[in-house]
């Protein structure tokens, strides 16, 4: 009977054992999300424009620096696998709520305003942050994106890209609630007022190739008209969409740099001649991406189907976006003071003020 002990009663801890802690970390994210979820689904959050990714990382914020003392440090994994990988997974299955279709059917004009918007807002803002108000990169580069592409979304994908610190991203969301929000009141109030020289096509143009959020874009331009609302979805989506050329940019961008400046530092103060240039790599979720925007535009998945793993989509975001929250520190953030706001803020100016001008612009070329 001895012999047989061993057969019986493996001494291996099971995978699941192993892993307790990780899985627990993901479970409470995991219920933490779905709590987000029925909150943002509240008609009073909902009319405000509060999409689940925002309550998210506030809630997470929230609990990150006031009760994080009792979640168990074994769960830590867990929460940083949601932030991480999962992220990933997510943003490339956003690429479902796109098609070829419709980003052509903007024209020209949508086009134009979307991709002047989106370089303008990357190059030059992150050139502003960094040199005039003296962020660090990803700073600069995180809150630029959420404000040139897609709000939290594109912060997400920059985020795992550039591999920066929780609490930098959690700054930029916070510009894209911030400012976001705003736009929900100031947009449809500058249009009633007749401050806005647009038609309808106009309107849905200035609006999607301005407004940070999807959810954003909606809840302003339903206040003017339904056409102009679903211009101004059609033309955010574009905006969405160049996530993938902007982040392939991206990487060879950071190839040509090399490594990071803290490498860098090591490498010098080790004596080292020249530090290694990072390897290019293409990320796999941004591949991805397009390719779930090229089988929703063949139509290769029912729309019950797509609608599902949309909603899927939307809650596995909200699991990052809440983890996130929970690895920020408000100690963190004071570290960047007024500047983040300000950043925020100039880019918000150049998007109400230029962005204007563009669509003007556009509308007058294109005919």
């Amino acid at each position: 009977m001895d012999t047989l002990q061993p057969a019986l009663h493996n001494p291996r801890p099971s995978f699941l054992r192993a892993h307790r802690g990780e899985f627990n970390g993901l479970l409470f994210v995991a219920l933490f999300a779905a709590a987000v979820t029925q909150i943002a689904a509240l008609p009073a959050v909902s009319r405000l424009g509060l999409s689940s990714l925002i309550i998210g990382i506030v809630g997470g914020v929230v609990y990150g620096n006031v009760v994080r003392e009792g979640m168990p440090d074994s769960w830590a994994v867990g929460v940083q696998f949601a932030a991480r990988r999962l992220l990933r997974v997510a943003v490339a299955f956003y690429g479902l709520r796109i098609s070829f279709q419709e980003i052509a059917s903007v024209g020209v004009q949508g086009l134009a305003v979307s991709a002047t918007i989106v370089i303008v807002t990357l190059v030059v803002g992150t050139w502003l942050g960094m040199r005039v108000l003296k962020l660090d990169r990803d700073e600069a580069l995180l809150t630029a994106a959420g404000s040139a592409i897609c709000g939290a979304a594109a912060v997400l994908a920059f985020e795992s890209t550039l591999q920066s610190k929780p609490h930098k991203s959690a700054m930029a969301v916070g510009t894209v609630v911030l400012f976001g929000t705003l736009s929900m009141f100031l947009y449809p109030a500058l249009y009633r007022t007749g401050l806005l020289h647009l038609d309808t096509i106009g309107t849905g143009l200035f609006f999607g190739g301005t407004i940070h959020e999807v959810a954003q874009v909606v809840g302003a331009a339903s206040a003017v008209s339904p056409e102009a609302t679903h211009i101004a979805t059609i033309v955010k989506m574009t905006r969405v969409l160049m996530l993938v050329p902007v982040l392939l940019v991206l990487t060879l961008w950071l190839a040509r740099r090399g490594a990071s400046g803290t490498q860098s530092d090591a490498a010098n103060a080790a004596g080292a001649a020249k530090a290694p240039a990072r390897k290019i790599t293409v990320p796999w979720f941004a591949l991805g991406f397009v390719a779930l925007v090229a089988v929703n535009s063949l139509n290769l998945l029912p729309v019950p189907a797509v609608h599902m793993l949309n909603l899927i989509d939307t809650f596995v975001l909200t699991m990052a976006m809440t983890a996130l929250g929970i690895e920020t520190r408000f100690s963190q953030i004071r570290q960047a003071g007024p500047r983040a706001l300000i950043f925020g803020l100039g880019l918000y100016t150049w998007l109400l003020i230029g962005g204007y001008g563009v669509t003007v612009l556009a509308q007058h070329i294109f005919r």
